[in-house]
């Protein structure tokens, strides 16, 4: 049999040997024998040097042939089956070596106030309810009793989409759609973005968040409305917190109040405190009794059903809590202030 016989000989049964080689440690062992520097093909090369000279160059094309079909099917087999076909002879993996770090992800500090305030709403006895963003003049406006004359409604103080439709400024538009949807008692809790074009500093941005509660039943009153509010500052800020109320107007609510906590910084002993600016009092939002007019524009008995609603900052809770100095840390999404919470 001549060496080019041989070389045939050689590549046919490589090849079958290739194609039954079907795990890592297998496909290893044939590039050994085959491939290696004391393999098969190696000593088939050393062989050409024994060839007569006029049988060379055939015997150097079938040599070049076989060499370059068996480096291509193993390349294509090492792919199939995964054994790395560039892997050095006599590499091993290494289990003992610690794995690459992959950073977790984790909620943001916004989300995770959100859930914090539904839970702590959701124990007493609230229930959350969501609205659109986007949302007409009766919705946002007129069912709240705000009239075309208000401040509210002026083009510099909403984001108009059209002519009658607005990026809402408040969450109150939800209560107005529950309250249609549904008859007393109603007790929920509206939470979600909201809009206005205020110029961006460390207290205010052009959008921010809100919660904003109503509860309508009979029998519903003012101490309701102050047990609920406290309870929940107690809960979410710590049993040591004061509230107040202050006499305010709103156009929705009859009577009407601004609730404010004592600093959770200073407590009012510090005059510089850059929290309260020496005050010890620090507000949170909104609150009254629903206004007739809103009752009536909903469709409820104002003669027989009461109830209150409120409105609180859900950024301002969060900076108020952590001590957070300025709005905008909370959306530039730098993740080395964010992975402090």
């Amino acid at each position: 049999m001549g060496l080019v016989d041989e070389i045939q000989a050689l590549r046919a049964g490589a090849l079958t040997k290739l194609a039954a080689a079907d795990t890592p440690e297998a496909l290893e062992g044939w590039r050994v024998a085959h491939l290696g520097v004391r393999g098969a093909v190696r000593a088939a090369q050393q062989k050409l040097r024994e060839v007569p000279a006029p049988q060379r160059p055939s015997a150097g094309r079938a040599f070049n042939e076989m060499k370059d079909t068996l480096q291509d099917c193993y390349r294509r087999r090492a792919a199939e089956i995964g054994a790395g076909a560039t892997r050095p002879a006599g590499a091993r993996v290494d289990i003992t070596e610690p794995g690459r770090h992959v950073p977790i992800g984790r909620t943001h500090v916004i989300t995770q106030t959100v859930n914090e305030i539904c839970d702590i709403f959701g124990r007493m006895g609230f229930t959350v309810a969501y609205g659109p963003e986007v949302d007409d003049d009766w919705h946002s406006f007129d069912a709240l009793n705000i009239p075309p004359s208000h401040v509210a409604r002026d083009e510099l103080n909403s984001f108009y989409v059209s002519d009658h439709a607005i990026l809402r400024s408040h969450t109150s538009t939800v209560q107005i759609r529950v309250m249609e949807k549904q008859s007393p008692p109603v007790r929920i809790i509206a939470p979600g973005r909201v809009y206005r074009p205020d110029t961006v500093d460390a207290t205010h941005s052009f959008m921010f968040h809100q919660v904003e509660g109503l509860y309508v039943d009979e029998g519903v009153s003012m101490s309701d409305l102050k047990t609920s509010l406290d309870q929940f500052c107690k809960a979410y800020f710590g049993p040591r917190v004061a509230t107040r109320f202050r006499p305010s107007f709103f156009p929705f609510t009859e009577p009407s109040a601004e609730v404010d906590m004592s600093c959770n910084r200073c407590a009012g002993d510090d005059r510089a405190c850059p929290i309260c600016k020496g005050t010890g009092w620090l507000e949170l939002g909104g609150c009254g009794m629903v206004h007739v007019n809103v009752l009536n524009a909903v469709g409820y008995d104002a003669e027989r059903f009461t109830g209150f609603a409120f409105g609180l900052g859900i950024d301002r809770s969060v900076m108020q809590k952590h001590s957070i100095p300025d709005i905008r840390l909370l959306f530039e999404n730098d993740v080395r202030f964010l992975h402090q919470f």
